[in-house]
């Protein structure tokens, strides 16, 4: 193995040293990245989609597939096992034209994913295999004359792209030729080979002595409802595996609560207890991790897609639901939401469980049993988040609009689900009552119900624009569209009367809060799925009279919100395409990146302190959020968070958030502490932590640094002898 090593660091300088000249220092930064390759990619991605028949669309989707998500995961894990530090970081003489990544450098990631699509290409394009090679190989080179890869790197991640994209095409060919036939009969007569794509028309037509096929609309559903079952689970394996890496780390409000988890109450200061629970029961199974606290968000995403299907494929047919499922997953709302694990996703959860028991519930041969049901989800929907009591509007505007659902309002049925509902009051009604009713008056403030009514414009556009950009953009157009169309039609179509009434209030009486107070984008969350369901059976009911039109928006619309929702998950692309980082500010993942970096810089200065005065030195934060990332980032912090917590939020002199309830540092009295806030520019520390200490130095700014942007920026503060 030293051999080995004093070979590749010998190959390693003759390339990066030995080679080096002016032409060469600007063309293989090029080759590394720049902002020519990624739209170019785009450009030819979409002709292929659209002039590329069966082929090319092959192509595009095996790309996207195995060198956009399988190759990227398996180079991830094999960089985690091997740990192999990048030359820059051994080698003192090594020529670095790059920024300096902070992963593992075996293998070279950019390589596996040239040589991956290079042999996806293969299968499909011959010629242009050869083109693509030749790039792939220059790619490869480039990594090593930039200083950020050793030449074994290169090759590894040469062989890795290789048998991701050569190989993973073959076995889903083999997989295809043998499981299409008996899971997808009818397609699999069309296209019965992925790595010859050729698409036969009259496959379906009875052959020379064959009988004509039997039953062929009940196939053609029965395939959809599989394809839609396989697209669910492909989504929660991904979704999990997404949740399991170091891609991201957790939101603020996603620490601040599991804090909650570790103090099982009847409700909080803020919001219901289920957050809490679930949070409880997800690191109960997996431990104090990331993907302990964010497990159900996944499977909750996986649930309700499993739901829709089913009532689709019943009141509609199982094309729609399966068109439904993909394009909430190409909405950036809600798949932010199935990765994230906040109040929604459970909301949004037994919103749509409600929804869909009372559609049963509502009609005319309903029983009271299936209002029951609905009174069960709206008990948990209530549990979940406070406005979950806005669907019982909903149901009672669908009773009161729709002729043959009035007899429901002289039954006991939607009254039981009302009482049945209302036992879930009981147990916030009772943590209130200790605690001096604090969640009204949140929520009382929250709300800005504390000021006088001034009509502004100031609000609107940001909660329109954010939005439309959530929801795509392209089916955010549909959407408005869709729901005026179905209100015109509302007498014809029970369905789209009653989807409206279960998203349309919501989304409009939010939208007409925003001219006095500041709306957040994600209240309206609950709504999304019934009007998108509007809008898919809406489309349904054109395809016939406008299919190509259809078609072109379908395509636009989960090209744009597939890209929105890729650059969502991993901004980082936009670095290895353009050849330079988003500017912070633009970034929309620092709110979930760089937390543990902070910590480790909070606790150096913790243990300097501690070590420097020999007292027990604790940590406070100036913000909820910021106590709870430090607290579960924090190395000793994760382990004392219930019984001995080494993290405190600041005292205040009324309640502020949850921390006011728990113990605090008071009982203290001499020890040492450490004081964060986060700012861009220096300042004193609070009036009331200076009262509080004997001294209070300031330890200046601390900059979270990641390829010379400032991520994250704080200012400690020596706190001495608690009084």
């Amino acid at each position: 193995m030293a051999w080995l090593q004093h070979l590749d660091e010998a190959v390693f300088r003759f390339i990066n040293q030995g080679l080096t000249c002016g032409p060469l220092d600007w063309l293989m930064p090029f080759l590394s990245g720049n902002s020519v390759f990624g739209p170019l990619l785009a450009l030819l991605a979409l002709g292929l989609l659209w002039k590329g028949g069966a082929r090319g669309r092959l192509c595009v989707l095996l790309l996207v597939l195995l060198t956009g998500a399988v190759n990227n995961a398996l180079v991830d894990w094999l960089k985690e096992l091997f740990g192999r530090p990048r030359p820059f970081l051994t080698m003192d003489d090594a020529r670095v034209l790059l920024g300096r990544g902070e992963s593992g450098s075996l293998p070279s990631g950019h390589t596996a994913n040239w040589f991956s699509a290079a042999f996806v290409v293969w299968w499909y394009y011959r010629r242009a295999f050869w083109y693509v090679l030749v790039l792939a190989a220059g790619v490869g080179i480039s990594r090593i004359y930039n200083g950020v890869h050793y030449p074994a790197d290169v090759l590894a991640g040469a062989l890795v792209g290789a048998a991701v994209g050569g190989g993973g095409v073959w076995l889903l060919d083999r997989a295809w030729r043998f499981g299409g036939r008996s899971w997808f009969p009818l397609w699999w007569r069309h296209l019965p080979s992925l790595t010859e794509p050729v698409w036969h028309p009259d496959a379906l037509s009875p052959r020379p002595g064959e009988k004509p096929l039997k039953n062929v609309e009940a196939l053609r559903e029965r395939q959809w409802l599989r394809l839609g079952y396989a697209l669910t689970f492909l989504l929660l394996a991904f979704r999990l595996g997404y949740i399991a890496s170091d891609t991201i780390q957790l939101s603020e409000d996603e620490a601040y609560q599991w804090v909650w988890s570790k103090h099982p109450a009847l409700s909080y200061f803020s919001k219901p207890p289920m957050i809490a629970y679930l949070q409880f029961i997800g690191t109960a199974l997996w431990g104090d991790s990331e993907f302990g606290i964010r497990f159900f968000s996944p499977v909750i995403t996986a649930l309700i897609s499993l739901l829709v299907l089913r009532f689709f494929a019943r009141e509609v047919n199982a094309r729609a639901g399966f068109f439904l499922v993909l394009m909430i997953t190409t909405a950036p709302m809600i798949s932010v939401g199935s990765v994230l694990m906040t109040i929604d996703p459970p909301l949004v959860l037994f919103w749509t469980a409600a929804m869909l028991a009372g559609w049963k519930a509502v009609q005319p041969h309903g029983r009271t049993r299936d209002w029951a049901w609905v009174g069960i989800w709206s008990a948990l929907g209530f549990l979940s988040k406070y406005s979950s009591l806005f669907q019982w509007v909903s149901f009672f505007l669908f009773l009161v609009a729709w002729r043959p659902a009035r007899r429901h309002l002289f039954r006991p049925g939607p009254y039981l689900g009302l009482l049945i509902n209302a036992l879930a009051l009981v147990p916030v009604w009772i943590w209130n009552a200790q605690h001096e009713w604090i969640t009204l008056t949140h929520l009382h403030d929250r709300a800005g119900l504390n000021q006088e009514w001034h009509f502004t414009l100031r609000y609107l556009g940001d909660f329109t624009g954010a939005v439309v950009g959530l929801l795509n953009p392209v089916f955010a157009v549909g959407l408005v569209w869709a729901g005026i169309q179905s209100f015109r039609k509302r007498r014809h179509d029970a369905r789209l009367m009653y989807l409206l009434a279960m998203g349309a209030p919501l989304m409009i009486g939010y939208w007409l809060y925003a001219f006095r107070a500041r709306v957040h984008p994600n209240w309206i969350a609950p709504a999304v799925l019934p009007l998108f369901a509007v809008l898919v059976i809406y489309a349904e009911t054109r395809w016939r009279e406008s299919g190509k039109a259809l078609r072109r928006w379908l395509v636009a619309g989960l090209v744009v919100g597939g890209l929105l929702v890729g650059f969502l998950h991993e901004t980082n692309w936009v670095a290895e395409l353009a050849g330079r980082p988003l500017p912070a500010k633009l970034d929309p993942l620092r709110r979930v990146r760089y937390w543990s970096e902070l910590a480790e810089t909070v606790d150096q200065q913790r243990r300097e302190l501690e070590l420097a005065e020999g007292k027990p030195t604790f940590v406070i934060a100036a913000h909820y959020g910021l106590t709870g990332q430090i607290s579960f980032y924090l190395p000793d912090g994760r382990a004392r968070v219930k019984d001995d917590p080494l993290v405190f939020y600041q005292s205040a002199e009324h309640p502020e958030n949850q921390f006011w309830f728990w113990p605090g540092y008071k009982d203290r009295q001499g020890q040492n502490a450490i004081y964060v806030i986060e700012t861009d520019e220096e300042r004193p520390p609070l009036p009331r932590i200076v009262e509080e200490f004997e001294s209070v130095t300031s330890l200046g700014l601390h900059d979270t640094l990641d390829r010379g942007r400032v991520m994250r920026r704080v200012q400690l503060f020596a706190c001495r002898g608690l009084r």
